[in-house]
């Protein structure tokens, strides 16, 4: 059977989560009365990753889609983030390095359930005007510039149509649905990253009395509240994510570089999650009575690809669907706050018809840009030194320091229209992107140089870095700049090794943990623990 839709939509967007309903919501903003159709392929949206805010995604969700209320009744508030070190000299938690804010933070901050979060944005859209057809699967969308985009879809029962629409906006996810069918989408080869996570029941509370008991001077060690923070445990080549979430669950994940580690083998994903979870201390303390949930463990390699074009004339890519870089340090709601009011901005201008195809090229500029830049200031090569609790100290204060002067400073300063330009783009931007890569670049270095040398992780017990939580305020600029002067010190005492020598291959073999060669550094140092099934 077929159903046509008889009049175009001013607007369709694909797919209800948080990109697309967050794009609905600001639109009907702009434009009262637009006639915007969401099309949402699931009946109701299944439980997915925990997922955190920073300091601009915060303020996205909360002063922008004014979602404080929601984010405090149904999510946790995020106490900052903290890092968690390990080599073969720690065998328990009070021993392992930690990196974490001595006292609770003083930006607003979230431990988001997503599945919660976007049905609230998605009813919230609703309610503002746009027309939800749920469940429909599209088919194909055929796109035409400056004319009539369509949509195909069938729904459960195999009854079919298509949609007619001025704009297309394209929010469906990992699915990119138009970039795949428009061949713009590109796998990122130089940060080959993949993941795995699942949600758990009964890990330990990193603020109890039992941990306290155990572990008195660990306890006492920090003002702040650790078991709302987003928890890093880290080692060379990989990192893990601890989010309590609203209720007692807890998503827990592992992010790796394909290049330096590979997952233990076993028969169970699940089994395999926890055997390399287990080679921290941390995690075998945190996760001793801990069991992962049945049929929510997933795994995805390759996570990091872009799209080559973001926008048309007549449709534009938000969220995931536009592209994605890493977990690390929780850029996702950043990058849907950034695209999704960007979208919102460009849809609205070109229906009121004060916005052409400059628009347009400015939209794929900066959003190209962005990506960009931000991959290679933050993320190329990270996962060479991110383990390495001295290195990655430096990195998080000039990383840390340099994201609240350049980033979040702007939404503060301007109000939401400040997300109409993504980070790393905006005038006055490439030089900072430059510095940071630079930085970075040579960090990486260093940390290949320290694994030749044997003495890679030397610091990664014993040692606390308790910081004062970061202002905007006369102060920053000047703890910006003693990082630098940290830095500094680093290249005189050690970066002159690598000064003249040529950059080590970075194409590695991938390391099992029991294959580890004896003449280096055990890359987990593997524990003879029991897997529980």
């Amino acid at each position: 059977m077929m159903n046509t839709s008889c009049s175009p939509w001013d607007v369709v967007i694909v797919g209800g989560a948080i990109s697309g309903a967050s794009t609905a919501c600001l639109l009907l903003r702009r434009i009262p009365g637009l006639r915007v159709l969401i099309i949402e392929k699931n009946a109701a949206f299944k439980r997915r990753v925990g997922e955190s805010t920073v300091e601009v995604s915060a303020h996205f969700l909360g002063r922008t889609l004014d979602l404080t209320g929601h984010l405090l009744e149904k999510h946790l508030v995020k106490q900052g983030l903290r890092f968690w070190f390990k080599n073969a000299q720690t065998s328990a938690l009070d021993e392992c390095s930690e990196i974490g804010p001595g006292y609770n933070v003083r930006f607003p901050g979230y431990q988001v359930d997503r599945s919660v979060l976007d049905e609230e944005v998605l009813t919230r859209a609703v309610a503002a005007g746009a027309v939800l057809r749920r469940p429909l699967q599209v088919r194909s969308v055929e796109l035409v510039e400056g004319g009539l985009q369509r949509v195909n879809w069938a729904d459960e029962t195999g009854l079919t149509g298509t949609e007619t629409t001025r704009w297309l906006v394209d929010a469906s996810g990992v699915a990119a649905l138009v970039a795949r069918k428009q061949q713009w989408l590109s796998p990122n080869t130089e940060h080959p990253i993949a993941a795995v996570w699942s949600r758990w029941s009964g890990v330990k509370n990193w603020d109890s009395f039992e941990l306290a008991e155990k572990f008195p001077a660990w306890a006492k060690r920090t003002k702040a509240v650790r078991f709302t923070a987003t928890n890093h445990l880290v080692g060379r080549g990989w990192w893990a994510w601890f989010i309590p979430l609203k209720g007692g669950d807890v998503s827990i994940g592992v992010v790796f570089d394909q290049r330096l580690v590979e997952l233990p083998e076993g028969e169970r994903l699940g089994e395999r999650l926890k055997a390399m979870l287990y080679e921290h201390p941390a995690a075998r303390e945190l996760l001793e009575r801990a069991e992962w949930h049945a049929g929510d463990v997933h795994f995805r390699r390759n996570l990091a690809y872009s799209s080559s074009t973001h926008a048309g004339d007549g449709f534009v890519l938000v969220g995931d669907a536009a592209g994605f870089i890493d977990p690390f340090y929780s850029p996702g709601l950043d990058w849907i706050g950034y695209t999704s009011t960007a979208a919102a901005a460009l849809v609205a201008d070109s229906l009121k018809q004060v916005a052409g195809p400059e628009r347009i090229a400015k939209h794929n500029l900066l959003f190209s840009t962005s990506y960009d830049r931000w991959f290679r200031a933050i993320y190329k090569d990270k996962y060479f030194y991110m383990g390495d609790y001295e290195l990655m100290s430096l990195a998080f204060r000039l990383d840390l320091g340099l994201y609240y002067l350049g980033v979040v400073s702007q939404p503060f300063k301007h109000g939401a229209s400040a997300l109409e330009t993504p980070s790393f783009a905006g005038p006055g931007t490439f030089l900072p992107a430059q510095i940071i890569a630079f930085y970075n670049r040579r960090l990486a270095a260093i940390g290949r140089e320290r694994w030749q040398r044997g003495v890679w992780g030397r610091h990664n017990a014993g040692h606390l870095f308790s910081f004062r939580s970061y202002e905007l305020n006369t102060m920053l600029g000047f703890r910006v700049l003693l990082a630098f002067c940290a830095y500094l010190w680093l290249e005189a005492r050690e970066g002159w090794r690598t000064w003249l020598k040529a950059p080590a291959p970075r194409n590695e073999q991938p390391v099992h943990p029991s294959r580890q060669p004896r003449s280096t550094p055990a890359i987990f140092e593997p524990t003879p623990l029991p897997v529980k099934s």
